[in-house]
C-alpha cells in the first residue's frame, strides 16, 4: 500500500508563520550584536527580547495599506515592542532580513529533503540486493536486447540518488549564506563585523559580495538541483510504467486493497503513482527556468525575482519532498513478476544471445563482417517466425564449419553475459 503524504514539515515550513519567524531570528540577532558594541541600551535590548512578537492578522492588514511586507512586519513587532523598536532593523534594508530569513529556510527544506533521499536510498540498496539474480530482458531503443537483472536497475537508480545527494548537500552549502551589508551592499551604516557575528550565530556564511542582494546564481543552483533530483525520480517512474504496461508487465506499483483503477473499466490497474511523479516532474523542471530568469537583475537589484522565488521554492521543495516520498513508498512495495520476465525474454526465441554468437565466430578467426552476415541471416528468419535462433544456427553449414555444436549452445547460456554482476555490485556499494 502506497502511505499517506504526512510530512507537514515541509508545509509549515513555507508558511507566512515560519517566514516570520525567521525574520525575526535575523533582527533580533542583530540588534543583540548592536547591543554588544554598545549601540542599544541594555534595557531597550531586553525589552525587545521580552516582547519582540508579530500578530498575523495585523501584518496583513497593514500590509492592506503600505503596500510592504516588510514594513508591515516591522510595525507589527513595534506595536509589541513599544519605544525600544526604534532600534530594531537599525542600519538594515529589507533585503538584508528577506534574503537572510530566505536562506534559513532553504537550508531546513535541504534538510528535509536530505532525509527524503536517505530513505529512498536504503529502499534503493535493498531492492538491489533482493533482485540481484532477478533475470529480465534489457532494452535498447525499447527492443530486446540482451540478459539483464532487475537488480541491477535498481543499482543504477541508487547510484544516481547518491549522486543527487551530493549535489544537494552542495546545493544546501551554495544558498547557505546571509548578508547585512545595506541598500547597495557597501556596509555604509554597519560595520562588516556585525554581519560576521549575526550569520555566526544564524549557523550562515557571509555573503563575500553582495549588492542589495544575495547574487541569484545560488538560488538557481539549487533550483537546477531540485529539478535534476525531480527527474531522476521521474526516469524511475518512467521506467515502472513502462514495466507495468499489459504487453511488458514486469513489475507493478502497489494496488491497495479497495483501489480503483478506472470508472468504467473495473479490470484496470493503472500506474497512477508513478504517472502523479511523471508530471509533477515538469512542473519542478520548469521553476529551474524560473530560477535561471532570476539572475539577472538590474544594477543593484531590482524586484523582478521577489514575486517568482515566493512561488518556486515553496513549490519545488515541497513537489520534490512529496515525489520522494511517494517513490519511496511505490518501490517499498514493488510487485514483481519473475516469471513473466522469463517468458519476455523467451519472446525472441533466443535473439538476444545474438553478440554472444557474433564474437564467438570472432574468436574463431572469421572476419566481423562475415560473423555478423552468419548471426543476422538467421536473426532475420527468427523475426520471420520460422524457428528459434538456436535451432536456425545449429543449421546453418557456415556457421557449423567454425563453432561445435557445445560452443553454440555455451552462447546461450546467460549467465555467461552476467557473470560481472557481482563486481558491479562491489563497485556500487564499495564491498570488497
Amino acid at each position: 500500500m502506497i502511505p499517506r503524504y504526512t510530512r507537514p514539515a515541509m508545509a509549515a515550513l513555507w508558511s507566512d508563520d515560519a517566514k516570520y519567524k525567521a525574520w525575526l531570528r535575523v533582527e533580533l540577532a542583530a540588534t543583540e550584536s548592536l547591543a554588544g558594541r554598545g549601540l542599544v541600551p541594555a534595557d531597550d535590548l531586553r525589552t525587545i527580547q521580552s516582547k519582540a512578537g508579530f500578530d498575523l492578522a495585523r501584518i496583513e492588514a497593514i500590509e492592506a495599506t503600505v503596500k510592504h511586507d516588510v514594513i508591515a512586519f516591522l510595525t507589527s513587532v513595534a506595536e509589541n515592542v513599544g519605544p525600544a523598536a526604534r532600534h530594531v532593523h537599525f542600519g538594515l534594508t529589507s533585503s538584508d532580513v528577506v534574503d537572510t530569513g530566505l536562506a534559513l529556510l532553504l537550508v531546513d527544506a535541504c534538510d528535509l529533503l536530505l532525509a527524503d533521499l536517505d530513505g529512498l536510498l536504503a529502499i534503493l540498496k535493498r531492492q538491489a540486493l533482493a533482485h540481484k539474480t532477478t533475470v529480465m530482458v534489457g532494452r535498447t531503443h525499447g527492443i530486446h536486447a540482451e540478459p539483464y537483472t532487475l537488480g541491477l536497475k535498481f543499482v543504477g537508480w541508487f547510484l544516481e540518488m547518491q549522486r543527487n545527494r551530493a549535489r544537494l548537500a552542495a546545493a544546501r552549502e551554495e544558498v547557505r549564506f546571509g548578508k547585512l551589508s545595506g541598500a547597495v551592499g557597501t556596509y555604509a551604516h554597519l560595520d562588516p563585523s556585525v554581519e560576521a557575528e549575526v550569520m555566526a550565530k544564524l549557523g550562515l556564511n557571509c555573503e563575500p559580495l553582495a549588492t542589495q542582494v544575495i547574487p541569484r546564481d545560488r538560488h538557481a543552483a539549487l533550483a537546477a538541483c531540485l529539478g535534476i533530483v525531480a527527474s531522476s525520480v521521474d526516469r524511475i517512474a518512467t521506467e515502472i510504467r513502462h514495466l507495468q504496461r499489459t504487453d511488458v508487465r514486469e513489475v507493478e506499483e502497489p494496488f491497495a486493497k479497495g483501489q480503483k483503477g478506472s470508472s468504467a473499466m473495473p479490470h484496470k490497474r493503472n500506474p497512477v503513482g508513478c504517472e502523479n511523479i511523471s508530471g509533477l516532474a515538469r512542473l519542478v523542471r520548469s521553476y529551474v527556468q524560473a530560477a535561471l530568469e532570476d539572475i539577472p537583475l538590474w544594477h543593484e537589484r531590482d524586484i523582478s525575482h521577489s514575486s517568482v522565488e515566493r512561488v518556486i521554492f515553496p513549490d519545488a521543495t515541497t513537489l520534490v519532498d512529496y515525489m520522494l516520498h511517494r517513490m519511496t513508498g511505490i518501490l517499498d512495495g514493488l510487485l514483481v513478476y519473475p516469471e513473466r520476465m522469463k517468458e519476455n525474454m523467451d519472446r525472441m526465441k533466443g535473439l538476444v544471445f545474438s553478440q554472444a554468437v557474433l564474437l564467438a565466430l570472432a574468436s574463431k578467426g572469421l572476419s566481423r563482417e562475415a560473423a555478423y552476415e552468419i548471426v543476422q541471416r538467421n536473426a532475420m528468419k527468427v523475426w520471420e517466425g520460422l524457428g528459434t535462433f538456436h535451432e536456425l544456427l545449429a543449421r546453418d553449414a557456415e556457421l557449423a564449419a567454425a563453432l561445435s555444436a557445445n560452443d553454440l549452445a555455451a552462447c546461450f547460456d546467460a549467465s555467461r553475459t552476467l557473470r560481472h554482476v557481482d563486481a558491479i555490485y562491489a563497485r556500487a556499494f564499495l564491498v570488497d
